[in-house]
Protein backbone atom coordinates (compact mmCIF):
# COMPACT_ATOMS: atom_id res chain seq x y z
CA UNK A 1 0.00 0.00 0.00
CA UNK A 2 2.68 2.29 0.69
CA UNK A 3 4.24 1.96 -2.32
CA UNK A 4 1.24 2.84 -4.28
CA UNK A 5 0.84 5.85 -2.10
CA UNK A 6 4.42 7.07 -2.88
CA UNK A 7 3.92 6.15 -6.88
CA UNK A 8 0.43 7.79 -7.08
CA UNK A 9 2.02 11.16 -5.38
CA UNK A 10 4.99 11.27 -8.22
CA UNK A 11 4.07 12.06 -11.67
CA UNK A 12 5.17 9.61 -14.05
CA UNK A 13 8.79 10.70 -15.35
CA UNK A 14 8.89 13.47 -12.78
CA UNK A 15 12.72 13.89 -11.74
CA UNK A 16 13.75 16.20 -9.54
CA UNK A 17 17.55 16.74 -10.94
CA UNK A 18 15.48 18.17 -13.94
CA UNK A 19 13.64 21.09 -12.97
CA UNK A 20 14.57 24.47 -12.93
CA UNK A 21 17.41 24.17 -15.09
CA UNK A 22 20.16 26.15 -14.81
CA UNK A 23 19.32 27.55 -18.84
CA UNK A 24 16.26 28.64 -17.97
CA UNK A 25 17.17 30.41 -14.84
CA UNK A 26 20.31 31.73 -16.79
CA UNK A 27 17.70 33.37 -19.23
CA UNK A 28 15.36 34.59 -16.52
CA UNK A 29 17.97 36.50 -15.01
CA UNK A 30 19.87 38.02 -17.96
CA UNK A 31 16.75 39.07 -19.31
CA UNK A 32 16.11 41.43 -16.37
CA UNK A 33 16.84 45.07 -16.71
CA UNK A 34 18.56 45.21 -13.64
CA UNK A 35 21.31 42.73 -15.10
CA UNK A 36 20.96 44.93 -18.61
CA UNK A 37 21.66 48.46 -16.69
CA UNK A 38 24.35 46.71 -14.30
CA UNK A 39 25.79 45.69 -17.48
CA UNK A 40 26.14 48.83 -19.53
CA UNK A 41 27.56 50.76 -16.24
CA UNK A 42 30.35 48.82 -15.65
CA UNK A 43 31.08 48.56 -19.44
CA UNK A 44 30.62 52.47 -19.14
CA UNK A 45 33.23 52.83 -16.16
CA UNK A 46 36.52 52.70 -18.32
CA UNK A 47 35.23 55.12 -20.86
CA UNK A 48 34.78 57.47 -18.51
CA UNK A 49 38.11 57.10 -17.05
CA UNK A 50 39.53 57.50 -20.48
CA UNK A 51 37.40 61.01 -21.15
CA UNK A 52 38.76 61.88 -17.46
CA UNK A 53 42.02 61.20 -18.63
CA UNK A 54 41.41 62.80 -21.78
CA UNK A 55 40.42 66.26 -20.17
CA UNK A 56 42.59 66.13 -17.40
CA UNK A 57 45.47 65.42 -18.49
CA UNK A 58 47.42 62.09 -17.92
CA UNK A 59 48.23 61.51 -14.46
CA UNK A 60 51.69 61.61 -12.68
CA UNK A 61 53.62 61.14 -9.85
CA UNK A 62 52.83 63.37 -6.60
CA UNK A 63 55.88 64.39 -4.42
CA UNK A 64 58.48 62.05 -6.59
CA UNK A 65 55.49 58.93 -5.50
CA UNK A 66 54.47 57.15 -7.91
CA UNK A 67 51.62 54.55 -8.15
CA UNK A 68 49.26 52.65 -10.23
CA UNK A 69 46.37 55.20 -10.83
CA UNK A 70 49.72 57.52 -12.01
CA UNK A 71 50.39 54.67 -14.78
CA UNK A 72 47.07 54.29 -15.94
CA UNK A 73 48.28 55.67 -19.67
CA UNK A 74 50.81 53.53 -20.06
CA UNK A 75 49.15 50.90 -21.46
CA UNK A 76 46.24 49.19 -22.21
CA UNK A 77 47.30 46.63 -19.25
CA UNK A 78 47.90 49.69 -16.90
CA UNK A 79 44.48 50.79 -17.78
CA UNK A 80 42.73 47.54 -17.11
CA UNK A 81 44.67 47.19 -13.67
CA UNK A 82 43.34 50.68 -12.80
CA UNK A 83 39.95 49.85 -13.50
CA UNK A 84 40.20 47.12 -11.43
CA UNK A 85 41.86 49.30 -8.34
CA UNK A 86 39.50 51.42 -8.87
CA UNK A 87 36.31 49.23 -8.75
CA UNK A 88 37.12 46.56 -6.36
CA UNK A 89 36.44 48.48 -2.90
CA UNK A 90 32.91 49.23 -3.79
CA UNK A 91 31.55 49.15 -7.56
CA UNK A 92 31.93 45.49 -7.90
CA UNK A 93 30.00 44.84 -4.57
CA UNK A 94 26.78 46.09 -5.97
CA UNK A 95 26.98 43.40 -8.98
CA UNK A 96 27.68 41.16 -6.57
CA UNK A 97 25.18 41.97 -4.12
CA UNK A 98 22.14 42.49 -6.64
CA UNK A 99 22.80 39.09 -8.38
CA UNK A 100 23.04 36.98 -5.27
CA UNK A 101 20.72 39.00 -3.35
CA UNK A 102 17.82 39.67 -5.30
CA UNK A 103 17.02 36.20 -6.67
CA UNK A 104 15.34 34.76 -4.23
CA UNK A 105 13.92 37.77 -2.99
CA UNK A 106 12.67 38.74 -5.97
CA UNK A 107 10.44 35.17 -6.37
CA UNK A 108 9.24 35.49 -2.95
CA UNK A 109 8.03 39.63 -3.65
CA UNK A 110 6.08 38.60 -6.65
CA UNK A 111 4.46 35.60 -4.42
CA UNK A 112 5.80 32.94 -6.82
CA UNK A 113 8.29 31.33 -4.80
CA UNK A 114 5.21 29.26 -3.50
CA UNK A 115 4.69 28.86 -7.15
CA UNK A 116 7.77 27.47 -7.87
CA UNK A 117 8.13 24.76 -4.68
CA UNK A 118 4.41 23.79 -5.84
CA UNK A 119 5.79 22.93 -9.55
CA UNK A 120 7.32 20.96 -7.95
CA UNK A 121 11.28 21.87 -7.31
CA UNK A 122 12.89 20.58 -4.40
CA UNK A 123 14.21 23.83 -2.07
CA UNK A 124 17.58 22.74 -2.43
CA UNK A 125 17.56 22.49 -5.83
CA UNK A 126 15.81 25.86 -6.50
CA UNK A 127 18.18 27.48 -4.53
CA UNK A 128 21.14 25.84 -6.08
CA UNK A 129 20.49 26.44 -9.44
CA UNK A 130 19.81 30.74 -8.00
CA UNK A 131 23.11 30.54 -6.40
CA UNK A 132 25.12 29.06 -9.02
CA UNK A 133 23.50 31.83 -11.93
CA UNK A 134 23.80 34.60 -9.03
CA UNK A 135 27.74 33.51 -8.89
CA UNK A 136 28.27 33.24 -12.74
CA UNK A 137 26.43 36.61 -13.21
CA UNK A 138 28.78 38.38 -10.49
CA UNK A 139 31.91 36.54 -12.29
CA UNK A 140 30.77 37.49 -16.20
CA UNK A 141 30.56 41.39 -14.42
CA UNK A 142 33.85 41.41 -13.17
CA UNK A 143 35.40 40.27 -16.25
CA UNK A 144 33.20 42.48 -18.54
CA UNK A 145 34.97 45.59 -16.70
CA UNK A 146 38.56 44.26 -17.74
CA UNK A 147 37.64 43.28 -21.11
CA UNK A 148 36.38 46.32 -22.14
CA UNK A 149 38.86 48.39 -20.48
CA UNK A 150 41.34 46.46 -22.81
CA UNK A 151 39.53 47.41 -25.20
CA UNK A 152 39.57 51.10 -24.71
CA UNK A 153 42.84 51.20 -23.33
CA UNK A 154 44.59 49.63 -26.74
CA UNK A 155 42.38 51.64 -28.92
CA UNK A 156 43.79 55.12 -26.51
CA UNK A 157 47.28 54.30 -24.90
CA UNK A 158 47.98 50.99 -27.21
CA UNK A 159 49.02 47.30 -26.70
CA UNK A 160 52.23 46.92 -24.47
CA UNK A 161 53.72 46.11 -21.15
CA UNK A 162 52.15 46.69 -18.15
CA UNK A 163 54.77 49.06 -16.07
CA UNK A 164 54.78 48.64 -12.48
CA UNK A 165 55.17 51.82 -10.01
CA UNK A 166 58.06 50.49 -7.91
CA UNK A 167 59.85 49.65 -10.80
CA UNK A 168 60.13 47.39 -14.10
CA UNK A 169 57.56 45.89 -16.69
CA UNK A 170 55.50 42.92 -17.38
CA UNK A 171 54.97 42.05 -20.84
CA UNK A 172 52.14 41.95 -23.01
CA UNK A 173 51.54 38.21 -22.73
CA UNK A 174 52.51 38.07 -19.06
CA UNK A 175 50.27 41.10 -17.87
CA UNK A 176 47.41 39.20 -19.27
CA UNK A 177 48.00 36.32 -17.57
CA UNK A 178 48.48 38.41 -13.92
CA UNK A 179 45.18 40.41 -14.45
CA UNK A 180 43.30 36.65 -15.07
CA UNK A 181 44.79 36.09 -11.87
CA UNK A 182 43.16 39.39 -10.35
CA UNK A 183 39.97 39.25 -11.11
CA UNK A 184 40.00 35.40 -10.03
CA UNK A 185 40.90 36.81 -6.55
CA UNK A 186 38.70 39.66 -6.57
CA UNK A 187 35.72 36.96 -6.91
CA UNK A 188 36.91 34.94 -4.34
CA UNK A 189 37.08 37.85 -2.35
CA UNK A 190 33.70 39.08 -2.44
CA UNK A 191 32.56 35.65 -2.00
CA UNK A 192 31.58 37.03 1.51
CA UNK A 193 29.34 39.58 -0.12
CA UNK A 194 27.68 36.86 -2.26
CA UNK A 195 26.75 34.39 0.41
CA UNK A 196 25.93 37.10 2.83
CA UNK A 197 23.67 38.75 0.27
CA UNK A 198 22.39 35.21 -0.55
CA UNK A 199 21.58 34.32 3.19
CA UNK A 200 19.24 37.45 3.55
CA UNK A 201 17.67 36.91 0.36
CA UNK A 202 16.30 33.23 2.00
CA UNK A 203 15.42 35.55 5.04
CA UNK A 204 13.00 38.10 3.58
CA UNK A 205 10.45 39.01 0.87
CA UNK A 206 12.44 42.26 0.41
CA UNK A 207 14.79 42.53 -2.60
CA UNK A 208 16.29 46.28 -1.58
CA UNK A 209 16.56 44.59 2.16
CA UNK A 210 18.75 41.84 1.57
CA UNK A 211 20.56 43.96 -1.24
CA UNK A 212 20.87 46.91 0.64
CA UNK A 213 21.87 44.68 3.85
CA UNK A 214 24.97 43.11 1.72
CA UNK A 215 26.10 46.19 0.49
CA UNK A 216 25.94 47.68 4.52
CA UNK A 217 28.21 45.09 6.15
CA UNK A 218 30.14 45.31 3.27
CA UNK A 219 30.99 49.09 3.95
CA UNK A 220 30.98 48.27 7.83
CA UNK A 221 33.91 45.83 6.76
CA UNK A 222 35.95 48.57 5.17
CA UNK A 223 34.90 51.04 7.92
CA UNK A 224 36.59 48.59 10.82
CA UNK A 225 39.60 47.66 8.67
CA UNK A 226 40.41 51.63 8.12
CA UNK A 227 40.33 51.16 12.33
CA UNK A 228 44.09 50.71 13.21
CA UNK A 229 43.47 50.25 16.68
CA UNK A 230 41.87 46.96 16.03
CA UNK A 231 45.23 45.56 15.34
CA UNK A 232 45.74 41.75 14.14
CA UNK A 233 41.65 41.72 14.55
CA UNK A 234 41.64 43.47 10.96
CA UNK A 235 43.41 40.00 9.97
CA UNK A 236 39.75 38.17 10.56
CA UNK A 237 38.21 40.66 8.26
CA UNK A 238 37.47 40.08 4.52
CA UNK A 239 38.07 43.78 4.14
CA UNK A 240 41.40 43.50 5.06
CA UNK A 241 42.33 41.17 2.45
CA UNK A 242 40.51 43.17 -0.85
CA UNK A 243 43.70 44.61 -2.23
CA UNK A 244 45.89 41.54 -1.98
CA UNK A 245 46.35 40.88 -5.25
CA UNK A 246 48.12 44.08 -6.06
CA UNK A 247 51.40 41.39 -4.66
CA UNK A 248 50.49 39.62 -8.34
CA UNK A 249 51.18 42.78 -10.44
CA UNK A 250 54.77 42.34 -9.47
CA UNK A 251 58.18 40.53 -11.19
CA UNK A 252 58.25 37.95 -8.44
CA UNK A 253 54.38 38.13 -7.50
CA UNK A 254 53.75 37.36 -3.33
CA UNK A 255 51.40 35.10 -2.60
CA UNK A 256 50.99 34.70 0.92
CA UNK A 257 48.56 37.65 0.98
CA UNK A 258 46.08 36.03 -1.37
CA UNK A 259 46.09 32.69 0.42
CA UNK A 260 45.04 34.33 3.52
CA UNK A 261 42.91 36.06 1.81
CA UNK A 262 41.25 33.47 0.40
CA UNK A 263 40.83 31.39 3.45
CA UNK A 264 38.91 33.91 5.38
CA UNK A 265 36.91 35.03 2.26
CA UNK A 266 35.89 31.05 1.56
CA UNK A 267 35.48 30.14 5.02
CA UNK A 268 32.67 32.87 5.67
CA UNK A 269 30.69 32.01 2.50
CA UNK A 270 30.62 28.22 3.55
CA UNK A 271 29.40 29.19 6.82
CA UNK A 272 26.68 31.90 5.04
CA UNK A 273 25.57 29.73 1.89
CA UNK A 274 25.14 26.76 4.82
CA UNK A 275 23.15 29.05 6.97
CA UNK A 276 20.79 29.73 3.70
CA UNK A 277 19.87 26.37 3.01
CA UNK A 278 19.38 25.19 6.37
CA UNK A 279 17.05 28.37 6.88
CA UNK A 280 15.86 27.88 3.68
CA UNK A 281 14.69 23.72 4.10
CA UNK A 282 13.13 24.84 6.78
CA UNK A 283 11.18 27.66 6.17
CA UNK A 284 7.64 28.07 5.80
CA UNK A 285 7.31 29.50 2.46
CA UNK A 286 4.06 31.51 1.96
CA UNK A 287 4.31 34.43 -0.66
Amino acid sequence: MSTLAESAEVASGYRAARTLPLRVELVRQFKRRRTLVMGGILAALPFVLAVAFAIGGGPGGRGGRVTLMDTATASAANFAAVNLFVSAGFLLVIPVALFCGDTVASEASWSSLRYLLAAPVPRARLLWSKLVVGLGLSLAAMLLLPLVALAVGTAAYGWGPLEIPTGGALDAGTAAQRLLVVVAYIFVSQLVTAALAFWLSTRTDAPLGAVGGAVGLTIVGNVLDAVTALGHWRDFLPAHWQYAWADAVQPHPEWSGMIQGTAVSVSYALVLFALAFRGFARKDVVS
